[in-house]
Protein backbone atom coordinates (compact mmCIF):
# COMPACT_ATOMS: atom_id res chain seq x y z
CA UNK A 1 0.00 0.00 0.00
CA UNK A 2 1.63 3.26 -1.13
CA UNK A 3 0.66 7.17 -0.67
CA UNK A 4 1.80 9.69 1.80
CA UNK A 5 0.41 10.10 5.11
CA UNK A 6 -2.19 13.08 5.16
CA UNK A 7 -2.61 14.75 8.84
CA UNK A 8 -5.95 14.80 10.39
CA UNK A 9 -8.36 17.93 11.07
CA UNK A 10 -7.21 18.13 14.75
CA UNK A 11 -3.37 18.14 14.21
CA UNK A 12 -3.59 20.59 11.77
CA UNK A 13 -6.05 22.90 13.77
CA UNK A 14 -2.86 22.18 16.27
CA UNK A 15 -0.55 22.40 14.02
CA UNK A 16 -2.56 25.91 13.08
CA UNK A 17 -2.61 26.86 16.35
CA UNK A 18 0.93 27.05 17.61
CA UNK A 19 1.99 29.14 14.39
CA UNK A 20 -0.67 31.45 15.39
CA UNK A 21 0.53 31.71 18.60
CA UNK A 22 4.38 32.26 17.65
CA UNK A 23 3.59 35.22 15.50
CA UNK A 24 1.65 36.47 17.91
CA UNK A 25 4.60 36.18 20.62
CA UNK A 26 7.12 37.73 18.15
CA UNK A 27 4.85 40.34 17.31
CA UNK A 28 4.33 41.14 21.10
CA UNK A 29 7.93 41.08 21.89
CA UNK A 30 8.93 43.49 19.09
CA UNK A 31 6.15 45.70 20.29
CA UNK A 32 7.36 45.69 23.34
CA UNK A 33 10.98 45.99 22.56
CA UNK A 34 10.02 49.02 20.65
CA UNK A 35 8.15 50.87 23.50
CA UNK A 36 10.95 50.53 25.71
CA UNK A 37 13.57 51.59 23.46
CA UNK A 38 11.31 54.89 22.50
CA UNK A 39 10.75 55.24 26.54
CA UNK A 40 15.08 55.42 26.72
CA UNK A 41 15.62 57.44 24.10
CA UNK A 42 12.97 60.04 25.62
CA UNK A 43 14.16 59.51 28.75
CA UNK A 44 17.77 60.07 27.84
CA UNK A 45 17.86 62.66 25.08
CA UNK A 46 15.37 64.89 27.43
CA UNK A 47 17.39 64.88 30.13
CA UNK A 48 18.72 68.54 30.95
CA UNK A 49 22.61 67.57 30.32
CA UNK A 50 22.21 65.64 27.31
CA UNK A 51 23.89 68.05 24.65
CA UNK A 52 26.57 68.07 26.91
CA UNK A 53 27.20 64.66 27.20
CA UNK A 54 26.20 64.20 23.67
CA UNK A 55 29.11 66.71 22.53
CA UNK A 56 31.44 65.36 25.12
CA UNK A 57 30.89 61.09 24.41
CA UNK A 58 29.24 61.21 20.91
CA UNK A 59 30.93 63.89 18.37
CA UNK A 60 31.16 62.46 15.08
CA UNK A 61 34.00 64.63 13.74
CA UNK A 62 35.95 63.16 16.53
CA UNK A 63 35.11 59.24 16.39
CA UNK A 64 36.56 59.38 12.41
CA UNK A 65 39.49 61.44 13.12
CA UNK A 66 39.86 58.34 16.40
CA UNK A 67 39.28 55.33 14.01
CA UNK A 68 41.58 56.23 11.00
CA UNK A 69 44.45 58.05 12.94
CA UNK A 70 44.48 61.59 11.21
CA UNK A 71 45.59 64.86 12.61
CA UNK A 72 49.10 63.01 13.78
CA UNK A 73 46.76 60.73 16.50
CA UNK A 74 47.42 56.75 16.75
CA UNK A 75 44.71 54.91 15.14
CA UNK A 76 41.79 53.16 17.52
CA UNK A 77 41.71 50.64 14.21
CA UNK A 78 45.14 50.00 13.87
CA UNK A 79 45.61 49.34 17.27
CA UNK A 80 42.90 47.47 17.43
CA UNK A 81 44.85 44.60 15.16
CA UNK A 82 47.42 44.44 17.97
CA UNK A 83 44.35 43.43 20.48
CA UNK A 84 43.16 40.81 17.80
CA UNK A 85 46.91 39.26 17.68
CA UNK A 86 47.29 39.10 20.87
CA UNK A 87 43.31 37.91 21.74
CA UNK A 88 44.13 34.38 19.54
CA UNK A 89 47.96 34.09 20.80
CA UNK A 90 46.89 34.26 24.17
CA UNK A 91 43.99 32.14 23.79
CA UNK A 92 46.08 29.03 22.21
CA UNK A 93 48.71 29.47 24.98
CA UNK A 94 46.05 29.90 28.43
CA UNK A 95 43.75 26.83 26.88
CA UNK A 96 47.37 24.93 26.49
CA UNK A 97 48.58 25.88 29.85
CA UNK A 98 44.77 25.59 31.68
CA UNK A 99 44.88 21.91 30.71
CA UNK A 100 48.58 21.03 31.81
CA UNK A 101 48.15 22.48 34.94
CA UNK A 102 44.51 20.35 35.28
CA UNK A 103 46.34 17.00 34.25
CA UNK A 104 48.71 17.71 37.13
CA UNK A 105 46.48 18.52 39.48
CA UNK A 106 45.06 15.27 39.06
CA UNK A 107 47.99 13.27 38.96
CA UNK A 108 47.81 10.64 41.22
CA UNK A 109 50.38 8.76 43.91
CA UNK A 110 52.61 10.64 46.94
CA UNK A 111 55.67 10.59 44.30
CA UNK A 112 53.64 13.02 42.16
CA UNK A 113 52.47 15.21 45.42
CA UNK A 114 55.32 18.26 44.95
CA UNK A 115 53.76 18.93 41.42
CA UNK A 116 50.61 18.61 42.66
CA UNK A 117 50.99 21.64 45.50
CA UNK A 118 52.60 23.71 42.87
CA UNK A 119 49.68 23.36 40.83
CA UNK A 120 47.83 23.88 43.60
CA UNK A 121 49.69 26.72 44.56
CA UNK A 122 50.22 28.41 40.87
CA UNK A 123 45.84 28.26 40.52
CA UNK A 124 45.30 29.68 44.01
CA UNK A 125 47.99 32.75 43.34
CA UNK A 126 46.73 33.69 40.09
CA UNK A 127 43.15 33.51 40.90
CA UNK A 128 43.84 35.53 43.62
CA UNK A 129 45.76 38.03 41.98
CA UNK A 130 44.27 41.17 39.50
CA UNK A 131 45.17 41.03 36.61
CA UNK A 132 46.10 45.12 36.51
CA UNK A 133 48.85 44.08 38.87
CA UNK A 134 49.94 40.58 37.59
CA UNK A 135 50.71 43.07 34.41
CA UNK A 136 52.57 45.77 36.29
CA UNK A 137 54.53 42.95 38.00
CA UNK A 138 55.77 41.35 34.44
CA UNK A 139 56.12 44.55 32.12
CA UNK A 140 58.13 46.57 34.75
CA UNK A 141 58.88 43.78 37.28
CA UNK A 142 61.48 41.40 34.91
CA UNK A 143 62.48 44.64 32.85
CA UNK A 144 63.94 45.84 36.18
CA UNK A 145 65.99 42.80 36.43
CA UNK A 146 68.29 43.75 33.65
CA UNK A 147 68.38 40.14 32.34
CA UNK A 148 69.80 39.43 28.71
CA UNK A 149 67.20 38.39 26.34
CA UNK A 150 64.63 40.07 28.19
CA UNK A 151 61.41 40.23 25.43
CA UNK A 152 59.48 43.63 24.53
CA UNK A 153 56.66 44.97 27.03
CA UNK A 154 54.52 43.71 24.83
CA UNK A 155 55.42 40.19 25.18
CA UNK A 156 55.56 40.48 28.76
CA UNK A 157 52.15 42.08 28.93
CA UNK A 158 50.74 38.88 27.08
CA UNK A 159 52.35 36.34 28.96
CA UNK A 160 50.69 38.20 32.65
CA UNK A 161 47.60 37.69 30.27
CA UNK A 162 48.58 33.96 29.62
CA UNK A 163 49.33 33.06 33.15
CA UNK A 164 46.48 34.64 34.72
CA UNK A 165 44.01 32.65 32.53
CA UNK A 166 45.63 30.06 32.44
CA UNK A 167 44.80 29.51 36.25
CA UNK A 168 41.33 29.96 35.68
CA UNK A 169 41.08 27.68 32.31
CA UNK A 170 43.04 24.75 34.75
CA UNK A 171 39.77 24.80 36.91
CA UNK A 172 37.53 24.24 34.62
CA UNK A 173 39.64 21.47 32.90
CA UNK A 174 39.98 19.71 35.99
CA UNK A 175 35.70 20.19 36.85
CA UNK A 176 35.97 18.45 33.32
CA UNK A 177 38.61 15.82 34.22
CA UNK A 178 37.00 15.09 37.85
CA UNK A 179 33.25 14.73 35.77
CA UNK A 180 34.63 11.34 34.10
CA UNK A 181 33.40 8.65 35.96
CA UNK A 182 36.23 6.59 37.82
CA UNK A 183 35.05 3.44 36.23
CA UNK A 184 35.55 4.30 32.52
CA UNK A 185 38.99 4.98 33.41
CA UNK A 186 39.48 1.46 35.06
CA UNK A 187 37.92 0.00 32.46
CA UNK A 188 40.38 1.58 29.62
CA UNK A 189 43.60 0.66 31.89
CA UNK A 190 42.05 -2.91 32.39
CA UNK A 191 42.32 -3.26 28.40
CA UNK A 192 45.44 -2.31 28.55
CA UNK A 193 46.27 1.51 28.07
CA UNK A 194 48.35 3.44 29.52
CA UNK A 195 47.67 6.30 31.62
CA UNK A 196 48.48 8.83 28.89
CA UNK A 197 46.40 7.06 26.52
CA UNK A 198 43.75 6.64 28.64
CA UNK A 199 43.81 10.28 29.48
CA UNK A 200 44.19 10.98 25.82
CA UNK A 201 41.62 8.67 24.02
CA UNK A 202 38.85 8.06 27.19
CA UNK A 203 39.33 11.02 29.88
CA UNK A 204 39.86 14.09 27.59
CA UNK A 205 37.42 14.37 24.84
CA UNK A 206 34.40 13.73 27.34
CA UNK A 207 36.22 16.54 29.28
CA UNK A 208 36.71 18.82 26.83
CA UNK A 209 32.88 18.36 25.58
CA UNK A 210 31.15 18.56 29.05
CA UNK A 211 33.55 21.98 29.50
CA UNK A 212 33.35 24.12 26.35
CA UNK A 213 30.70 26.47 27.34
CA UNK A 214 32.42 27.78 30.28
CA UNK A 215 35.55 27.24 28.22
CA UNK A 216 34.13 29.48 25.69
CA UNK A 217 32.66 32.32 28.85
CA UNK A 218 36.55 32.64 29.67
CA UNK A 219 37.50 33.04 26.24
CA UNK A 220 34.89 36.05 25.91
CA UNK A 221 36.82 37.46 29.09
CA UNK A 222 40.30 37.34 27.78
CA UNK A 223 39.20 38.53 24.74
CA UNK A 224 37.79 41.77 26.97
CA UNK A 225 40.99 42.15 28.99
CA UNK A 226 42.98 41.79 26.01
CA UNK A 227 43.06 45.47 26.07
CA UNK A 228 44.69 45.77 29.79
CA UNK A 229 48.11 45.32 27.92
CA UNK A 230 47.47 49.53 27.06
CA UNK A 231 48.74 49.47 30.91
CA UNK A 232 51.83 48.54 29.45
CA UNK A 233 52.60 50.70 26.67
CA UNK A 234 51.98 49.23 23.67
CA UNK A 235 49.61 51.35 21.50
CA UNK A 236 46.46 49.22 21.08
CA UNK A 237 43.19 50.10 20.58
CA UNK A 238 42.51 51.43 24.21
CA UNK A 239 46.05 53.09 24.18
CA UNK A 240 44.90 55.11 20.82
CA UNK A 241 41.68 55.84 22.37
CA UNK A 242 43.58 57.07 25.50
CA UNK A 243 45.62 59.48 22.94
CA UNK A 244 43.52 60.68 21.36
CA UNK A 245 41.50 61.60 24.38
CA UNK A 246 44.01 63.66 25.78
CA UNK A 247 44.42 65.72 22.49
CA UNK A 248 40.96 66.61 21.86
CA UNK A 249 39.33 66.87 25.62
CA UNK A 250 37.05 64.30 24.57
CA UNK A 251 35.65 60.71 25.70
CA UNK A 252 34.78 59.86 22.23
CA UNK A 253 37.49 58.04 21.27
CA UNK A 254 37.31 55.44 24.19
CA UNK A 255 33.49 55.39 23.30
CA UNK A 256 34.66 54.20 19.59
CA UNK A 257 37.38 51.66 21.38
CA UNK A 258 34.67 50.43 23.30
CA UNK A 259 32.02 49.66 20.42
CA UNK A 260 34.76 47.50 18.57
CA UNK A 261 35.20 45.64 21.13
CA UNK A 262 31.66 44.74 21.26
CA UNK A 263 31.79 44.13 17.85
CA UNK A 264 34.90 41.63 18.20
CA UNK A 265 33.25 40.26 20.58
CA UNK A 266 29.67 38.98 19.32
CA UNK A 267 30.40 36.19 16.82
CA UNK A 268 32.12 34.57 20.28
CA UNK A 269 29.34 35.31 22.21
CA UNK A 270 26.83 33.77 19.60
CA UNK A 271 28.80 30.54 19.06
CA UNK A 272 29.38 30.43 23.14
CA UNK A 273 25.26 30.57 23.31
CA UNK A 274 24.59 28.54 21.02
CA UNK A 275 26.97 25.54 22.31
CA UNK A 276 25.32 26.26 25.74
CA UNK A 277 21.77 25.67 24.40
CA UNK A 278 23.07 22.55 22.05
CA UNK A 279 24.33 20.98 25.40
CA UNK A 280 21.69 21.75 27.72
CA UNK A 281 19.12 20.27 24.97
CA UNK A 282 21.38 17.09 24.74
CA UNK A 283 21.72 16.40 28.53
CA UNK A 284 17.53 16.99 28.58
CA UNK A 285 17.11 14.16 25.82
CA UNK A 286 19.29 12.26 27.70
CA UNK A 287 17.65 12.76 30.58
Amino acid sequence: MTGSHKPSDIQLERVAYRRKRAIRSTLLAALSTAVVGVLLYLGVTGSPGWERVKASFLDWDIAVKALTGRDNYPSILSGLWLNIRLMVICTACALALGLLIAILRTLRGPVTFPVRALATTYTYSFRGLPLIIVIYLFAFGIPGLRLQGTPSVTVLGAAAIVVTYGAYLAEVFRAGIESVHPSQVAAARSLGLSYRRTMRHVVLPQAIRRVTPPLLNDTVALQKDVGLISLAGPIDAIRAAQINQAGTANFTPYVVAGVLFVLLALPLIGVTDWVTLRAARRQNAGN
